[in-house]
């Protein structure tokens, strides 16, 4: 995406849940060993006790809109993005979050993109008000803005998902974030979207389903989400080379191809920060970092270290950190990186404007 009229984000919450899984007490109990313990670098995950899913995110939803100033009658678009359960059967929670939100004008959209999809959700937001505001120009005129709201949440609770031992080198904490965003950016618009890049290798979708029969329904084969399972029948039939090439490939085909379509070069002094997936250490360190680290002179920030991996919600919680803590001077411009099964990875270039 390189939208045209431009878009901004606006405004950014994450909303994440008092009470943590600590790892020790994972160690304790079993569901991990001390050696993986290391291997994910996180001494505790938040864990909700009570609030589901959805709720987290619509929670995050009304936090970003009273923060933009924006009501929920002006949306045009809501998209919500998930990665597992997220409490209904046969349910649409993108709905029901624009109802919590008052978005009755909106069109509600739900993204199944795995961790992935809260950067699939900003594209495909970012890529709708875009194409809104240049009809709204053809047809009339400049005009106001045209408003979205993108949303994540995720819950990872048992009995169905351990956070500590369903997945190698990650650990899931729970949470909910959301973005408003519109288009074009506007006078105080914190942030414009420059580009996104987005790559895939659907060849790499078994990793997460290996020799599996399909089932009836969720979990009739365990009792429990073990992508450990999926991704040892696949490592054992295939061998690790070809995800680890692949990988390498698209966190670096990623990269240019973002910088390309934001008419940026790696070196440019102007990209301050590169943040990265919420993974584990053992992860970040075996590929990310020096893979970046040798192409960018931005400082390289594991914005994950006291979440863990949100699930969807990696790249709009990654947003919510440039606004909230050390943000952007004017012109300086920052990568947010998302990757997930599938497999995909995502690249958002953002800038603070000058003024």
């Amino acid at each position: 995406m390189t939208p045209s009229p431009a878009v901004g984000i606006e405004a950014a919450a994450v909303l994440l849940p008092e009470h943590r899984d600590r790892a020790e007490a994972a160690v304790e109990a079993g569901r991990m060993t001390p050696r993986q313990a290391h291997e994910v670098g996180h001494r505790e995950l938040p864990a909700s006790r009570d609030l589901s899913a959805p709720d987290m995110a619509a929670a995050a939803a009304d936090e970003a809109l009273r923060r933009a100033r924006v009501d929920g009658k002006e949306l045009d678009t809501v998209c919500h993005a998930w990665m597992y359960y997220q409490g209904h059967d046969l349910w649409s929670p993108a709905h029901y979050i624009a109802h919590r939100v008052g978005a009755h004008r909106a069109v509600p959209f739900g993204v199944q993109q795995v961790c992935n999809g809260g950067a699939a959700a900003i594209d495909l937001v970012g890529a709708r008000l875009a194409a809104r505001a240049g009809e709204r120009d053809r047809e009339a005129g400049a005009g106001a803005a045209v408003w979205g709201l993108s949303t994540t949440g995720d819950r990872f609770s048992g009995p169905g998902f351990d956070r500590w031992a369903s997945d190698y080198g990650v650990g899931y904490g729970d949470g909910g974030t959301a973005l408003v965003l519109r288009s074009p950016v506007g006078p105080q618009t914190p942030l414009a979207v420059l580009a996104m890049a987005t790559v895939a290798a659907p060849e790499l979708e078994a990793m997460h389903r290996g020799s599996d029969a399909f089932a009836e329904a969720a979990r009739d084969l365990r009792p429990r989400v073990d992508m450990r399972a999926t991704k040892r029948d696949y490592l054992r039939r295939h061998g690790g080379e070809g995800f680890a090439r692949v990988n390498e490939e698209s966190i670096v085909g990623v990269t240019e191809e973002a910088l390309q379509r934001a008419g940026l070069e790696a070196a440019d002094g102007r990209i301050r920060r590169a943040l990265l997936p919420r993974f584990g250490r053992k992860t970040l360190e075996g590929s990310w970092i020096p893979l970046l680290r040798e192409r960018l002179r931005a400082d390289l920030v594991d914005v994950g270290a006291d979440t863990g991996h949100l699930g969807a919600g990696d790249t709009p919680a990654g947003v919510a950190d440039l606004l909230e803590g050390d943000r952007l001077e004017p012109g300086e411009v920052a990568l947010v990186y998302s990757a997930g099964a599938g497999f995909t990875w995502s690249c958002l270039v953002l800038q603070a404007p000058q003024r």
